[in-house]
């Protein structure tokens, strides 16, 4: 290949070879660069989302009461028979505030880890599992089905979690320390 060089890279643990040309001073194409700060973006609105929404019902007094208008437990009950699964309306139903406290402190975690890039892989697998719970409980019932939005959440973490967060994150620096240790090489 014309004047071109041969970078071996790594990315998602895997051995790549990347060509630049001289005039990129070495760096590989702009498209790999892009690519693999690709997921960012969509790591960062995730978990300020997720942090958001657990904060919000930390601190929201009307949401974390069995009844009264705002809360958990009426907007359960408002949406138990139009919901894909009532059996799990019904079992978040036998402890309302529990329920909303777990939701909460579960979005707060997922989201703090995706913005650390934590266990960035377990933590979109627990946004996922929380966004398709509320998808079936929930906007089950939003007509049409794209209206509702905790499916287009749902499919925002699968990206996650099959890639987790290979740039910027702590996994990263874990990773990297692993490799060290073990003598570096391509594991």
């Amino acid at each position: 290949m014309g004047g071109e060089r041969r970078l071996a890279v790594m990315t998602h643990g895997m051995r790549t070879d990347v060509y630049s040309s001289p005039e990129s001073g070495g760096r590989g194409d702009w498209r790999d660069n892009a690519a693999r700060y690709a997921l960012l973006p969509l790591r960062i609105f995730l978990g300020v989302t997720f942090v958001y929404a657990g904060l919000d019902k930390l601190t929201d007094g009307a949401f974390m009461k069995d009844a009264g208008a705002g809360s958990v437990g009426d907007m359960m009950r408002a949406v138990r028979d139009s919901s894909a699964v009532p059996a799990l309306i019904d079992l978040a139903l036998k402890s309302p505030v529990g329920f909303g406290y777990a939701i909460a402190l579960g979005e707060l975690a997922v989201g703090i880890g995706a913005l650390l890039g934590l266990l960035t892989r377990l933590a979109a697998l627990g946004g996922a599992l929380i966004s398709l719970s509320l998808w079936l409980t929930v906007s089950w019932a939003a007509d049409p089905y794209y209206y509702g939005n905790d499916l287009p959440y749902l499919m925002a973490w699968l990206p996650l979690v099959l890639a987790g967060a290979p740039l910027l994150s702590l996994d990263a620096v874990l990773r990297s320390r692993r490799r060290g240790r073990t003598g570096g090489g391509f594991r």
